[in-house]
């Protein structure tokens, strides 16, 4: 679901920018700095570098890591 909000025009703009250099659309890209935002504000003592790797990360496939005695 999805709602409309306001958004100031400057804010829009570096969004606009940041979304065509990786490939989202406006909207997603000003969610994708929402949630780094909530999760830095979450997470004061974590660099933003190592909350945007996780986050990416959680994105990735992967296979389950078996463990061998």
């Amino acid at each position: 679901m999805s709602i409309p909000i306001r958004v100031d025009n400057a804010l829009y703009e570096e969004a606009k920018e940041c979304a065509a250099a990786e490939f989202r659309t406006v909207p997603l890209q000003i969610a994708y700095w929402a949630k780094i935002g909530k999760a830095a504000l979450d997470n004061p003592d974590l660099p933003i570098e190592f909350i945007r790797d996780v986050l990416i990360g959680k994105t990735q496939k992967s296979e389950p890591f078996e463990f061998v005695e």
